[in-house]
């Protein structure tokens, strides 16, 4: 989408390297050299650091109004969004080269995901690989390939909990859990940003949305916050916190308030909290203008004020809105903000830009052979196959309808089945939705052949109620053995602003589901989603389930390889799918109430916290997910009934492959802290493995509990593990069966 007017101008106003460039040249130390810079930058250049501006691209909100390359030719910008490739970034910083007066590189950001041109699973899906090496392994794809096309920076990994499957932004994150959360998180940040932020296949990361952003009342986005300090610190930040930990280079602030005070204006937040308490050195960047945006929110009256209160909360980068470049200088000239507070953001923004390289080469990203040589690599796209495949999550799989077999007659159908533009998922970066991704119909081909026994058709659309196609898909379905529906959202029903109140499958597809079952066939459903799903009719009456997210640019050959046996599920819930969105919002580690409902145990008790038209339990739990062979848990064993504050517990359980494939399982261990001085959850999730069983193996599983994994903000808001009893369970999912219990001691 780029504007030919600019591209012009931009090659007119090209010019000698070997003349304007520190290309190559030896630079001091980061402290020596950042000090000496900024001692000779004016208030004007300081501020110009701490301004990004948009080029063409993905816009997802009001844009300045400033033409952005008139901008960076008066040296007003520090930082472009949404320029990519290597041609257009070079154009770009040569610009901004030429007319910079101390030659200080412009910072290229870009949202990439779950992939730049390769394209993975959606995080949600990803994350239900539960493999930290894959989540870590599609990063360093990513940083490669967006480094490669001259990007420097990603607005990735998104950390939020989310418990609400309403909101559209579920897809971006990893799930309602904070431990898994923390995991995927420091294996995310540690893919993008590698060992040396100054190679040229890394990028700087950036850990959004700060904060509770996934907790939106009502699942609707940039909507309000509100919370206990204690949720907010036991659930939301440790995921954020775990970045900084790992040496994330960005933060981001969310949309939303928490108590009354919008993110982007909360002092508590970047400041107190980030900087402070964490010790946080990076920058931290606004979400596309969201300082402008306090002013709706009631937090300022004008855009000078919105801008002050920013600055003061420890906002470092203006995305977008002009605010900073406006009005900040007025600001400090009123004493309003100070000297100190814009130093100290503009520091930290040549910081990363030197940890970058960028000053020693500023474009040493831009690279055309190498961008060539890097895009859609054999490696990253067989990455990208084995991801997918390990995303894969079997919900239902009765009278052992999967795997398929290769000699059956199977009809194909569903809005999604031949689709390659939904398959990569929202939020694609710059993945080709035309041609390069794999459909459904491509991989089943590619895997039987040329002769298989197979039709393929529509049948409906995914909104659309028209119904003119569906009988030729149901003509081709009565012909069949087995019936496969791809069904599901578009890619644009998930992600930012695409929050829903109905959470079952839109328009008429539960409809021609409905229709195919009448055949008295087998039918086989697949989804393609971004978000849990009500599928409660679906589960009653489908004979397998697979859950397939949006699976990426291989997407088609993952579910190929899946629905016909070459690669056995064992993908595990990120997130709890409701049977009903009444249940909304359900997570698997809430807390009791002072009247627990124990279901079936207990049917005569009409004063106990339960709904009078559905049980409490979800449709489908936590950590859930089914595969084509069968595990058997059995003796669970702690090494010591008692836990000491310096000591730690082994947990041990065996697990066998009791059934007729090899296959992997994702082995959870819970905990739950029975008394404190408040209330705890009925258990939480506190390790997990996966391990790979050979049909017939058995293998013995071991944790570690020590006292810091039980710790929690106890009444008095100190970070302790209280003594007392505790229960472990471990299990294939939140609902592990198995448990003992230990006493911790002081």
């Amino acid at each position: 989408m780029r504007n030919s007017k600019i591209v012009l101008l931009l090659l007119a106003a090209s010019f000698s390297l070997h003349a304007q460039t520190t290309k190559n040249k030896k630079i001091k130390p980061r402290n020596e050299f950042v000090n000496e810079l900024m001692a000779k930058m004016t208030i004007e250049e300081k501020i110009a650091q701490m301004v990004q501006f948009t080029s063409d691209g993905t816009v997802t909100g009001p844009a300045s109004g400033s033409n952005f390359v008139d901008e960076i030719k008066k040296g007003n910008v520090g930082s472009i969004l949404n320029a990519t490739g290597v041609k257009y970034t070079r154009q770009l910083q040569e610009l901004n080269m030429k007319n910079s007066r101390l030659k200080i590189p412009l910072l290229f950001g870009y949202d990439v995901i779950h992939g730049y041109r390769t394209i993975f699973p959606i995080t949600l899906g990803e994350t239900a690989s539960w493999d930290l090496e894959a989540a870590k392994k599609s990063s360093e794809i990513a940083a490669a390939e967006a480094a490669a096309s001259g990007v420097h920076w990603t607005f990735a990994p998104m950390v939020d909990i989310a418990r609400d499957p309403r909101w559209g932004r579920v897809s971006e994150g990893s799930g309602e859990d904070t431990y898994l959360g923390v995991q995927m998180a420091i294996a995310r940040v540690k893919g993008f940003q590698g060992a040396d932020l100054s190679a040229n296949n890394t990028v700087l990361a950036c850990t959004k949305h700060f904060a509770a952003y996934g907790a939106a009342e009502a699942g609707r986005d940039y909507n309000t916050v509100d919370m206990s300090e204690r949720v907010l610190r036991e659930v939301y930040l440790p995921p954020f916190k775990a970045t900084v930990d790992a040496g994330v280079g960005t933060f981001m602030t969310s949309f939303n308030e928490i108590a009354g005070v919008p993110s982007t204006g909360s002092k508590f937040l970047m400041h107190d909290v980030l900087k402070e308490e964490w010790g946080f050195k990076g920058f931290v960047v606004t979400d596309y203008t969201a300082i402008n945006e306090l002013i709706p929110h009631g937090f300022a009256k004008d855009s000078l004020e919105a801008g002050e209160r920013s600055l003061k909360a420890g906002v470092d980068m203006d995305m977008v809105g002009g605010i900073y470049l406006k009005f900040l200088k007025q600001s400090l000239q009123d004493g309003k903000v100070t000297q100190a507070q814009i130093d100290d953001a503009c520091r930290r923004v040549l910081e990363a830009k030197y940890d970058l390289g960028l000053f020693e080469d500023p474009y040493r990203y831009n690279d055309e052979k190498r961008e060539k040589q890097t895009i859609y690599k054999q490696e990253y796209l067989d990455a990208a196959l084995d991801i997918a495949n390990k995303s894969m999550v079997l919900l239902e799989n009765k009278n052992n309808t999967l795997p398929l077999k290769k000699v059956q007659k199977v009809a194909f159908v569903g809005p999604l089945v031949s689709d390659e533009w939904n398959i990569i998922g929202s939020w694609a970066a710059t993945g080709d939705r035309n041609g390069y991704a794999h459909s459904v119909q491509e991989g089943v081909m590619a895997l039987l052949g040329k002769n298989a026994n197979v039709t393929f058709d529509k049948g409906v659309e995914i909104i659309d109620p028209k119904r003119d196609m569906m009988q030729q898909a149901l003509t081709n379905a009565a012909k069949a053995d087995v019936i496969v529906a791809v069904l599901g959202e578009f890619e644009n029903m998930t992600g930012e602003a695409a929050s829903r109140t109905n959470i079952q499958l839109p328009g008429i597809q539960r409809e021609f589901l409905a229709e195919l079952k009448k055949l008295g066939k087998p039918v086989v459903l697949v989804l393609m989603n971004g978000r849990p799903l009500d599928l409660t009719w679906e589960s009653e009456n489908m004979d397998a389930i697979l859950e397939a997210w949006f699976p990426g640019t291989m997407g088609g050959d993952a579910i190929a390889q899946t629905l016909y046996g070459e690669n056995n599920p064992g993908g595990k819930l990120p997130m709890t799918f409701p049977r009903t969105l009444g249940q909304v919002p359900i997570y698997y580690n809430h807390k009791n109430t002072g009247r627990p409902y124990y279901g079936a145990a207990d049917p005569q008790q009409k004063y106990k916290s339960k709904y009078i038209d559905s049980v409490n339990e979800p449709l489908y739990p936590f950590g859930y997910g089914l595969s084509y062979t069968n595990f058997n848990y059995s003796n669970l064993k702690l090494s010591s009934k008692n836990l000491s504050y310096t000591g730690n517990i082994t947990v041990s359980v065996n697990v066998a492959n009791t059934g007729n494939y090899d296959g992997e399982e994702v082995v959870q261990l819970y905990v739950q802290d029975k008394y404190g001085s408040v209330t705890r959850p009925v258990r939480e999730l506190k390790g997990f493995k996966k391990v790979l069983l050979k049909k017939g193996e058995k293998k013995t599983v071991t944790f570690d509990i020590t006292a810091d994994d039980l710790r929690f903000y106890d009444i008095d808001m100190n970070f302790v593990a209280e003594p007392g009893d505790f229960n472990v369970f471990v299990g294939g999912n939140s609902d592990a069966e198995l448990t003992e219990t230990f006493l911790l001691v002081r």
